[in-house]
C-alpha cells in the first residue's frame, strides 16, 4: 500500500476519541498540541485527561459510544481496549466519510499516526504503514541522536530572517541561494559552537568568586 505523507492543521478542527484510558490519553495529548477542538467519549478517563475536562481544555462526556458522536467531526480517533467498540467507531466513520485511526489496528485505519520526531516546530514522522511500529521506534530513535534540540531555536531563527528576506527586494535566485547557505550543516554547527562557548563564558562568570569591597564607602 502507498500511502500519502501529509501534516494537517487542526487548529480549531472538532475532533473525537473514544477511550480516556491508557491508550486514549496520548492520542487526545497530541490533538491538544495540534490546537484541535477535542471531545471525549469514554465511561472513565485517567486523571491528565479528567483535569484537562476540569479545566475546560477538553469535552468529556462519561458515556458510552453511540454512532451519532461522530457527526460533526473532522477526524476521529477509537482507543479503547475493546476491539468490538473500536470497530463499531470506525465503521460507522467510514459510512460518513470521516477519517479514522482504530488504535493498533492497522487494518481499520484510514491513517496512521507516524512515530515522531518533534524540535519545536521542526517534525519528522516515520511510517511503516502499520507493518512494523518497532522499526518505525527505532529509525525515531536513530534520527533524534542525529537532531539535537538546538534545532528547535535555530528553525525558529531561520524562520524569521526567512520572513524578513520574502519581505525585501532581494532577487529570488540571491535569496534562495542565501537561505540555503543558512540552512547548511555548516551554518548550524557554526551557530551551535558559538552557543557553547558562549555558556561557557556565562558558566566561568557565574562561578567565579565574589570579591569583598575594600574602599572607601561613599
Amino acid at each position: 500500500m502507498s500511502l500519502f505523507p501529509i501534516f494537517l492543521k487542526l487548529e480549531d478542527r472538532e475532533c473525537l476519541v473514544v477511550g480516556a484510558g491508557a491508550i486514549g490519553e496520548p492520542k487526545i495529548r497530541s490533538l491538544l498540541v495540534a490546537g484541535a477542538k477535542v471531545r471525549v467519549i469514554a465511561l472513565e478517563a485517567r486523571p491528565a485527561v479528567a483535569e484537562w475536562a476540569r479545566l475546560g481544555v477538553i469535552s468529556w462526556e462519561a458515556r458510552t459510544f453511540e454512532p451519532n458522536d461522530i457527526a460533526g467531526a473532522f477526524l476521529v480517533i477509537a482507543a479503547t481496549s475493546l476491539r468490538e467498540v473500536n470497530e463499531a467507531v470506525f465503521q460507522e466513520a467510514k459510512r460518513r466519510g470521516i477519517l479514522c485511526n482504530a488504535v493498533d489496528d492497522p487494518e481499520r485505519c484510514e491513517f496512521y499516526y507516524g512515530s515522531l520526531v518533534r524540535r519545536g516546530d521542526l517534525q519528522v514522522a516515520i511510517s511503516t504503514a502499520g507493518q512494523s511500529p518497532a522499526l518505525a521506534q527505532r529509525l525515531r530513535h536513530d534520527i533524534e541522536a542525529k537532531i539535537s534540540p538546538e534545532y528547535a531555536g535555530w528553525l525558529d531563527r531561520l524562520g524569521k530572517i526567512r520572513r524578513r528576506m520574502m519581505a525585501g527586494h532581494l532577487p529570488v535566485e540571491r535569496r534562495r541561494r542565501l537561505l540555503h547557505r543558512l540552512a547548511s550543516q555548516r551554518a548550524f554547527e557554526a551557530r551551535r559552537k558559538k552557543f557553547v562557548e558562549g555558556n561557557k563564558i556565562m558558566g566561568a562568570r557565574a562561578s567565579s568568586p565574589v570579591r569583598p569591597f575594600r574602599g572607601t564607602p561613599e
